[in-house]
This record gives structure tokens, C-alpha cells and sequence, in this order.
């Protein structure tokens, strides 16, 4: 079993996480502004609360959650003040480095879009496990729910993506 890390790694292990925070931070918001600001806002409060997370549990799934809790706030915030959320960024394809085994850009494009009109709840389940790659448990406890709520999530996300990216194709009646 690995020993906690000493109180000076928190700042170098939070660094390491920005360019995951930053991709989860996309996902959640759908915008590559919102999505640093709500970064930048997630690693204040890690950094004023750090005394708070345990040494020797998962750093990322904490600021997962953390993020979580703030783009919540922020969209109960700005429903309040009826404002409209933003859509897609689009630029943000630009910056993944294409691989010979990945997604043509309308591809990556048409994924982003789709993933972009799921359900909050959905998106975050999405982001967290199949592109963090984190496991239920992690991914539950960062969201805060039962791991069989965050099932179900990932459950109805994978079909409304599938619907959204191929409505053409005709699927199994579950009758």
C-alpha cells in the first residue's frame, strides 16, 4: 500500500490534473470559457479547502466533485437569472491531435454535438468514465450518487448518443 502523499504534493499532483479538469470542464459546459473559468474556480476552492481532502484517496475524483458542485450552482445561477446557456464550442476540435485511428472532424464534431445535448447528469456520467476513465465507484463518488444511479445514467446517455449519431438505424424492440 502506497503511503500518503506529504502536504507538498497537493500543489504539484492539482497541477497535473488541469489538462483533465479542463476536458471535464468542457464536457460539462460545452464552452471552452466557461469551462476554464469553472476550472479556475474548482482549484481555488481545492486549494482553500485542501485540509479537507483526505491523503491517500483519489485527488482527482475530489476535484471532480468539486467541479461538479460548481457548474451546478453556476446553471441553477444563471437559470435564476434567466439567462441562456451557450452552445457548442467548436474550436475545441482544433486543438485534439488527430490520430491515424481517430474520428474524421465531422465525426469528432458530430459527438461533441450530440454529447453537448445530454442531460447534465448524463454528460458528467459520460465525461467521467468514458473519457476520464474512471470506474463506477470513482465516478459515483465524484457525482455523489449510488453507483447504480450513475449505471442508469451511463445507461440512457450511450442509447441517446447512439439515437442521436445514427437515428437511421433501426434498433432492437425491447418488448
Amino acid at each position: 500500500m502506497e503511503s500518503p502523499p506529504a502536504p507538498t504534493a497537493f500543489g504539484p499532483e492539482l497541477a497535473a490534473l488541469l489538462p483533465r479538469l479542463r476536458r471535464f470542464g468542457r464536457l460539462l459546459t460545452g464552452h471552452a470559457q466557461d469551462a476554464d473559468d469553472l476550472v479556475q474556480l474548482a482549484l481555488e476552492r481545492a486549494w482553500q479547502h485542501q485540509a479537507r481532502w483526505e491523503p491517500g484517496t483519489r485527488l482527482d475524483s475530489w476535484v471532480f466533485r468539486i467541479m461538479q458542485n460548481a457548474w451546478i450552482d453556476e446553471v441553477r445561477a444563471r437559470q435564476r437569472q434567466s439567462r441562456v446557456l451557450v452552445s457548442v464550442d467548436h474550436e475545441t476540435l482544433a486543438e485534439t491531435g488527430a490520430g491515424p485511428d481517430s474520428p474524421s472532424p465531422a465525426d469528432a464534431l458530430a459527438v461533441r454535438q450530440a454529447v453537448s445535448r445530454l442531460s447534465e447528469d448524463h454528460r458528467a456520467a459520460v465525461a467521467l468514465v468514458l473519457v476520464e476513465g474512471l470506474s463506477y465507484k470513482e465516478a459515483a463518488d465524484a457525482l455523489g450518487v449510488p453507483i447504480g444511479t450513475l449505471t442508469s445514467r451511463l445507461a440512457r446517455a450511450r442509447e441517446q448518443l447512439q439515437n442521436l449519431l445514427s437515428p437511421e438505424e433501426p434498433r432492437p424492440c425491447l418488448s
